[in-house]
């Protein structure tokens, strides 16, 4: 991808942040003109929103995450090796 493209691209994923009707004409106009497919323009203003729409969720439901760095990094080479767990709830809430 070559490097305007990919500003103009992350331009118009940055004003998703704010809301879909941000993203104007100009932001679509400048992508296409910098060699940006609509699927690729569809798929920055996709991927932004649903980010977006993730961190909502996750900061509705109160979550938290670990302030240690450290945390993080004792943890890295069992994901790599073994995955992400899965936890799997009842309809009740319980894990069977």
């Amino acid at each position: 991808m070559p490097i305007p493209m990919g500003k103009s691209l992350l331009s118009s994923a940055a004003v998703v942040q704010k809301g879909g009707k941000h993203v104007t004409q100009e932001h679509i106009a400048r992508s296409r003109k910098e060699g940006a497919s609509d699927v690729e323009i569809h798929d920055t203003v996709l991927i932004a929103a649903a980010f977006c729409m993730f961190n909502r969720y996750v900061d509705g439901l109160g979550t938290w995450a670990p302030s240690d760095r450290m945390f993080y990094v004792k943890r890295a080479s069992a994901r790599a090796e073994e995955g992400m767990p899965i936890m799997i709830l009842t309809t009740n809430g319980t894990i069977p």
